[in-house]
């Protein structure tokens, strides 16, 4: 009678020899900052620890997306995931059959990993989730709402469009004001007004980019295009300061460089940003766009208060003309009233 429960035990020892088992994870959380994902598989009971005794099999919603024979040295991968890999082929022998794919490549959905090591395996599951952020769908649609994420923060995002935007504002305001109250030479005007216009596209066109969901390419070049052609402001605020001066007060010279010293740290923002998803550094640009902004107000302050100053000459070098003609006139009738010549 004793064989009976000896061979049912045996058969139970024998079958669980058999199973490979794992270290589970329920799920894995992708952000739209992630540029692969990682699905992990990990086996914690491996014999033999040889790759060519081993076959990995990974599949999406029960179909095969990748695999890998170890005894042939030979991968199989999905076409619509070629970027799908093992994590380290050489810790397959330790149990690590984790797959790495582009997170592009990579749809929510649950995944399956089965091991084979001789005639042991395994199997395990593991569901890939976006992480949502922000709700794209409109409210009231009768589908689930899809939910996708932002590269920077909301408010974040505002504030670097606002203050691009109120420079531009700002300086057009100061040529206006100029070209109402001064003279400007066509050539320097045509500058101003094409330097504008790039800028001002720029700027447009990289808020468009910029505002896009995702963490992409297109977010990055449009970060760019608003900060980078801000050094357009730099010379172009130089050639109106040279329309109003005949000399430029040091007031102008401090002005020009406050708007230098904002796009320096306008640029470091980006560098900083542009490489790193959420953005560690975003309140650095918004520090480099302020400053340019506070400088071109200030410089529209000054522009107004020389202008409210001389109501009555077209530029401050004026008045010193003014003054230089009428002793040159006095000297010259001086002259000729000592020589008795009649004045004309």
């Amino acid at each position: 009678m004793w064989l009976l429960p000896a061979w049912a035990l045996l058969s139970a020892l024998g079958a669980g020899s058999a199973q490979l088992l794992f270290n589970v994870t329920d799920f894995v959380e992708r952000t739209q900052c992630n540029k692969t994902v990682i699905l992990p598989c990990c086996v914690t009971n491996l014999k033999e620890n040889n790759t060519k005794v081993m076959f990995v099999t990974w599949k999406r919603q029960g179909k095969v997306i990748f695999s890998f024979d170890g005894e042939k040295n030979e991968f199989y991968r999905d076409q619509m995931v070629p970027s799908a890999n093992l994590v380290s082929e050489a810790n397959l022998p330790k149990g690590i059959a984790s797959l790495t794919i582009k997170s592009a490549e990579a749809e929510a959905g649950n995944y399956s990993c089965q091991v084979t090591e001789s005639n042991r395996e395994g199997e395990t599951r593991v569901e890939l989730r976006n992480l949502t952020v922000v709700s794209c769908n409109e409210e009231g649609t009768p589908a689930p709402k899809e939910k996708c994420g932002s590269w920077f923060l909301l408010v974040e995002r505002a504030l670097i469009i606002a203050l691009l935007f109120l420079v531009i504002i700002l300086c057009s305001a100061q040529f206006i004001a100029i070209a109402l109250k001064y003279e400007i030479v066509t050539q320097k005007k045509m500058a101003i007004i094409v330097a504008g216009i790039i800028f001002t596209v720029a700027a447009v066109v990289g808020t468009v980019l910029f505002v896009q969901d995702g963490y992409t390419a297109q977010n990055q070049a449009g970060l760019g295009l608003i900060v980078i052609p801000s050094v357009i402001l730099v010379p172009l605020q130089y050639l109106m300061f040279q329309i109003v001066f005949d000399s430029l007060p040091q007031a102008t010279y401090a002005l020009i460089g406050l708007q230098i010293l904002g796009y320096i740290i306008a640029v470091v923002g980006f560098a900083l940003c542009v490489s790193a998803c959420p953005p560690l550094h975003g309140s650095v640009v918004i520090a480099g766009l302020a400053i340019m902004a506070i400088a071109s107000l200030l410089s529209l302050a000054d522009i107004f208060i020389m202008g409210s100053r001389m109501k009555d000459h077209p530029r401050p070098g004026k008045a010193v003309e003014e003054p230089l003609n009428e002793r040159q006139s006095y000297v010259i009738c001086e002259k000729y009233t000592v020589v008795g010549t009649p004045w004309p």
